[in-house]
């Protein structure tokens, strides 16, 4: 069920999203988002591999990878929306 693997992918681009906005509330500068969203990715990614059997990964460097990616997509799907709205 490669389904579930790539939901898990997903769970971890809206979690990163959640933690950026986190970001914006805080004191911190919004210049530290996009590191938060890859930092957090790649936390759930390792979380992932070893929780999720489906997960895309196998060890836990390709596990942080996939993580990291995936938060720093939801920097770049927040910033597309933005974009579209202007």
């Amino acid at each position: 069920m490669e389904f579930l693997g790539m939901a898990g992918v997903a769970a971890i681009t809206v979690i990163a999203w959640l933690m950026g906005e986190a970001v914006k509330l805080s004191p911190l500068e919004n210049k530290w988002i996009p590191v938060a969203c890859g930092f957090f990715g790649g936390v759930l990614g390792i979380v992932g591999m070893y929780t999720m059997p489906e997960f895309p990964a196998a060890d836990v460097m390709t596990a942080a990878a996939v993580g990291i990616v995936s938060g720093l997509a939801a920097t770049g799907a927040d910033q597309i929306a933005k974009q579209l709205d202007n």
